[in-house]
């Protein structure tokens, strides 16, 4: 074998060994990478931003259930950056994601900040971001939840509602039918048919105001609205149904107290609140309608002596289609959604309504509304700045033209 020959099988041999050590130090290398990253907690590049501008409540957790990284919304379910995650139900989430090494989502009832009481319905949904860490995403649907079931209370019950006087409506009309031959008879299931007919007028009006309330739009005719004039058409629209019953309408407290609103609403909301108090009375009382303006807010009292309302009752008074006396409320041809009206229109309006009552001695329904300054007293503090500059120009002119007398 010649000298260049050798050379060159050593060559090649030199060249097989440096690729082999080179394809040596490149897995040495990855595999390094692969156990760090095996190994590893350090959250990765970014997530701990993202994190931090989420609404949601999320969380990078360990193989030990440690919490590396979280969220500001975290906190108000107790997970908080290096403490261990103590819920069982997420703990059992996180546990099965990483088994399988993919995505899950779960419905789950948690209670917030360690609390035993307000549990919280939340779609708990765990993924897995490295071999020893997973994220967690907690979205709170409790208040979604609650809309959607009174949604679905709302169709139901507005079907059960209508049914009645429909139904009662349908029947009336077959058997004027076959009264046909007895005029009086007649007569006397027509007025029924009215009476459910109106009803009828009654109830689909108030599901329609309620609806306006509800909807995402906002008050129709905002202005300075005269408390005054509130009360005032809300007693007019009242005075027969009071005489009727033998109640007494009494006005009083203070006077020229202004809010922004709408007044239809209001007016619509007071009259609600009056002509519950006047059922609710019994014959010879009396009904008080109170205005107090107290600072920056004005409270609206509306008082009657009658049977008042149970504590049992209390939480449930302002819910649509509920009665706490549903024989009377059927009697008077109430639905049971006045109340209801009354606190949505209020809650527009930025205020809120708040309720005393005890059993045999009556009940007080109190509205408070943020307060605004009288826009004519506004106006009367206006024309008299202006008046005083125009007496000031006046005088300043008065001035110049004797300093000029004087230099002439």
């Amino acid at each position: 074998m010649t000298l260049p020959q050798i050379a060159l099988i050593s060559l090649a041999i030199g060249l097989l060994i440096g690729i082999a050590l080179s394809l040596v130090v490149v897995w040495a290398y990855r595999a390094r990478a692969r156990m760090d990253e095996e190994t590893s907690t350090t959250v990765p590049e970014g997530v701990t931003d993202v994190l931090g501008s989420m609404d949601d409540a999320a969380c990078v957790i360990d193989t030990s259930g440690l919490v590396l990284a979280a969220s500001l919304a975290a906190a108000r379910f107790g997970i908080q950056v290096g403490a261990t995650l103590d819920n069982p139900e997420l703990r059992q989430l996180v546990r099965g994601v990483r088994a399988t090494g993919g995505t899950a989502t779960e419905s789950l009832r948690i209670t917030r900040g360690g609390l035993s009481l307000d549990p919280r319905l939340v779609s708990a949904r765990a993924s897995v971001i490295s071999p020893r860490m997973t994220l967690l995403i907690i979205r709170d649907v409790t208040e979604q939840e609650r809309l959607d079931q009174m949604r679905r209370d709302f169709v139901a019950n507005t079907s059960h509602e209508l049914k009645t006087p429909v139904g009662a409506v349908t029947l009336l009309a077959e058997a004027i039918e076959s009264a046909a031959d007895d005029p009086a008879q007649v007569r006397i299931f027509a007025a029924r048919i009215s009476a459910e007919a109106s009803r009828l007028g009654q109830l689909t009006g108030r599901i329609m105001s309620l609806s306006r309330l509800q909807a995402d739009d906002g008050l129709g005719d905002v202005r300075p609205v005269a408390i005054d004039e509130v009360i005032a058409a809300s007693i007019e629209a009242h005075v027969v149904q009071a005489d009727s019953a033998g109640v007494d309408l009494a006005r009083g407290g203070d006077r020229d107290v202004w809010v922004r609103g709408d007044a239809q609403i209001l007016i619509e909301a007071i009259g609600n609140l009056v002509a519950n108090a006047i059922v609710y009375s019994p014959k010879g009382s009396r009904v008080g309608i109170g205005v107090r303006a107290d600072g920056d807010i004005v409270e609206i009292a509306v008082s009657d002596q009658g049977i008042g309302i149970a504590e049992a009752d209390r939480e449930r008074i302002f819910e649509r289609f509920y009665r706490a006396d549903e024989a009377r409320s059927r009697r008077t041809g109430g639905t049971g959604l006045g109340l209801s009206i009354v606190k949505h229109a209020i809650q527009r309006h930025g205020g809120e309504v708040l309720l005393w009552s005890r059993p045999g001695r009556g009940s007080t329904f109190t509205v408070r509304l943020p307060r605004i300054d009288s826009p004519v007293s506004g106006d009367v503090k206006k024309e008299k700045k202006r008046k005083k500059k125009r007496e000031k120009k006046a005088v300043k002119a008065a001035a110049a033209r004797v300093r000029n007398g004087e230099t002439a």
